[in-house]
C-alpha cells in the first residue's frame, strides 16, 4: 500500500499565485524521496499541503487524488487533520530558530505529539528522551545524567543545530509512517548532519516512507531513493537518484549540480596584513544542564586584514559565541580581545528575517545602518546585486536569498572594515548559495574587507577561505591554510570533520 498518492495536485496562494501545478507524488513504506529545487520553487508549499496546511495559510488546493494511507485527505475536516499529523504523517519544520515556542519546555514541545494522544507521563518521558538521543541532541553520556536538565531548557537556552535536533525529535516521537523532513540538516554540522541521516535510514529500512526537501544535495545523495526537482511550481524532472545525481537531463537539474560548492578559493589572498581583532585566552560561560558550561575556552585567534578566516566546528561548539566576543556584542568572562580603533566590525547573521523590523521597509532598515558618506539605499542595493524596486518592500516579503544580501547591504551600510558572517548560506539552496558565495568574495577584493565566516558546512569554507579555525567544545583544536588543514588534517576531531562531509551515499 502507498503512503502517499497524489495526482494533479494545483494549490493557488492568497493574491492568485500559482504555487503548485500538476504535481503527482508517490511514497512507498521504506523509501526516500527527494524533493529538491531553488529557493521560491514550491517546496515548503508543498510540504504544508501534505500536512494539510496550506489551506489553513489560505491557500486554494485541488487534486484529481490526495490519498494519506489509503485514505481520501481532500476533503477532511480539519479536526480529523489534526489527529493525522504527528500519527500518520508528521513534518520536521526547516526553520529551527522561529519554529519553537520559546516559553516551552523541550520535553512539552517534544512530548506534545504524545501529550495529545493521552500517552501516560512516565512512558511519554521516556519515549522523548529516546527520541531526542536518536536525534542526536546530547544527554550527558550512557546514564543520560544532563537528561532531566535538558528536557527542562527552553529554545533560547540551546544553539541553532541543538534546536534542529529537538524539531526532528518531535516529528519521529509518535512513530509517524511517514515523515516530511523539510531541511531537515540545514543547521547541522557535518557529524551531526551524518548522524542524522544515519537516523533517516534507519527509519527508513525498518519501513517509515520520508519526504526529504533539501537544497543539500550530498545529504540527498546519501540516502534518497528518488529524486523530484521542482522548479516553479513544476516537477520538471524526475527519476532513480543514482541516474538522476550523475546523468541530469533538465537544465534546472544540471544547474543545480553545477552550483554544488566544491573546490579551493579562487584566488586565494596571498598578501595578509597585521592583525585587526586578536584574542588570547578568551573565555565566555553559560549556565547549562548539570552546571556552568564554557561556550568558549581559553581561546587564542588572529584576524588579519584582507583575509577570509572560516571558522568551523560541530553545532555548539562556541562559533555563534565567539563571533559575538569578537564583534563586542558580549564582553568575555576572562582574556584579552584586541581591536584597531579605526577598525569597524558588522555581523551578517544567520537569521536576517529575525535581524530586521517587520515594520521597516528595506530602504528605511537602510537607511537607520547607513554611517557618514555610505552609498544611499539604492546604490547599496544594486552593490549586493538587487534592483532598486526592492527598497519598497518588507523583510517577510522576500525570498531567503533576498533577505540574505539585503543584511549584507545593511552591513555595507556602516562602511564595515570586517564582516564577521555567522551561517550566511546555510538555510539557501545551492544555486543562490554560490551566488552569495560568489557576492563576498567581489565584496571582499573590491572593499578591501576582512571576513570572518562561521559555518559548519566544510564545503562552503573551502571554497571562500584563505585560513580555517576548527572549534570544539569552546577550544581551537587545528588552525592553518584552508587547504593545508583540509587536505592533511593534524587532529582526530578535523579528520572525523572531513570524513563525515565527504563520505559517499550510505
Amino acid at each position: 500500500m502507498s503512503l502517499l498518492r497524489i495526482r494533479n495536485l494545483s494549490v493557488t496562494m492568497p493574491g492568485g499565485v500559482a504555487a503548485l501545478r500538476g504535481v503527482d507524488l508517490d511514497v512507498a513504506p521504506g523509501e526516500v524521496l527527494a524533493i529538491v529545487g531553488e529557493s521560491g520553487a514550491g517546496k515548503s508549499v508543498l510540504a504544508r499541503t501534505i500536512l494539510g496546511l496550506s489551506r489553513r495559510d489560505g491557500g486554494r488546493v485541488s487534486a484529481d487524488a490526495f490519498e494519506l494511507g489509503g485514505r481520501d485527505a481532500r476533503r477532511l475536516p480539519e479536526r480529523h487533520w489534526r489527529a493525522v499529523r504527528g500519527g500518520g504523517v508528521s513534518l520536521v519544520l526547516q526553520d529551527a530558530l522561529q519554529s519553537l515556542d520559546p516559553l516551552r519546555t523541550i520535553g512539552a514541545e517534544v512530548g506534545e505529539a504524545l501529550a495529545v494522544r493521552r500517552v501516560p507521563a512516565s512512558e511519554r518521558r521516556s519515549r522523548v528522551l529516546d527520541a531526542l538521543d536518536a536525534a542526536g541532541l546530547p544527554l550527558g553520556g550512557p546514564q543520560r545524567s544532563e537528561a532531566r536538565a535538558r528536557l527542562r531548557q527552553r529554545p533560547g537556552e540551546l544553539s541553532g543545530g541543538m534546536r534542529q535536533r529537538a524539531l526532528i525529535a518531535s516529528a519521529i516521537v509518535a512513530g509517524a509512517p511517514l515523515i516530511v523532513a523539510d531541511e531537515p540538516t540545514t543547521a547541522l554540522d557535518a557529524t551531526t548532519a551524518a548522524r542524522v541521516l544515519g537516523l533517516l535510514g534507519r527509519l527508513r529500512d525498518e519501513g517509515t516512507g520520508l519526504i526529504l526537501i533539501s537544497h543539500d544535495l550530498a545529504a540527498v545523495a546519501r540516502i534518497a531513493d528518488r529524486i523530484a526537482v521542482l522548479d516553479a511550481g513544476l516537477i520538471v524532472e524526475s527519476g532513480p537518484a543514482s541516474r538522476l545525481l550523475s546523468r541530469p537531463e533538465h537544465p534546472v537539474t544540471r544547474a543545480l549540480l553545477a552550483a554544488v560548492p566544491h573546490g579551493a578559493k579562487p584566488l586565494p589572498s596571498s598578501v595578509r596584513g597585521e592583525p585587526v581583532l586578536a584574542a588570547r585566552g578568551l573565555v565566555r560561560r553559560y549556565p547549562g544542564p548539570g552546571g556552568t558550561v564554557a561556550a568558549v575556552a581559553d581561546v587564542d585567534i588572529a584576524v588579519r586584514r584582507g583575509e577570509v578566516l572560516g571558522i568551523v566546528g560541530e553545532s555548539g561548539s562556541g562559533k555563534s559565541t565567539l563571533a559575538r566576543l569578537l564583534l563586542g556584542l558580549e564582553r568575555p568572562d576572562a582574556g584579552d580581545l584586541t581591536r584597531r580603533s579605526d577598525v569597524r566590525a558588522r555581523l551578517v547573521p544567520q537569521d536576517p528575517l529575525g535581524a530586521f523590523d517587520p515594520r521597516h521597509s528595506v530602504e528605511r532598515i537602510l537607511r537607520h545602518a547607513r554611517r557618514g558618506d555610505a552609498p544611499a539605499p539604492g546604490a547599496l542595493l544594486a552593490r549586493v546585486g538587487l534592483d532598486a524596486a526592492m527598497l519598497r518592500r518588507r523583510p517577510a516579503s522576500l525570498s531567503g536569498g533576498q533577505r540574505q544580501r539585503v543584511a549584507i547591504a545593511r552591513a555595507l551600510a556602516a562602511r564595515p572594515d570586517v564582516l564577521v558572517c555567522d551561517e550566511p548560506v546555510s538555510a539557501l539552496d545551492v544555486t543562490t548559495q554560490a551566488g552569495i558565495l560568489d557576492l563576498l568574495l567581489d565584496l571582499q577584493r573590491q572593499e578591501e574587507l576582512t571576513i570572518v565566516f562561521i559555518s559548519h558546512d566544510l564545503a562552503v569554507v573551502r571554497r571562500v577561505s584563505d585560513r580555517v579555525a576548527v572549534m570544539r567544545h569552546g577550544r581551537i583544536v587545528e588552525e592553518g591554510d584552508t587547504e593545508a588543514v583540509f587536505s592533511r588534517p593534524a587532529h582526530a576531531f578535523t579528520r572525523e570533520l572531513v570524513a563525515a562531509s565527504l563520505s559517499p551515499r550510505s
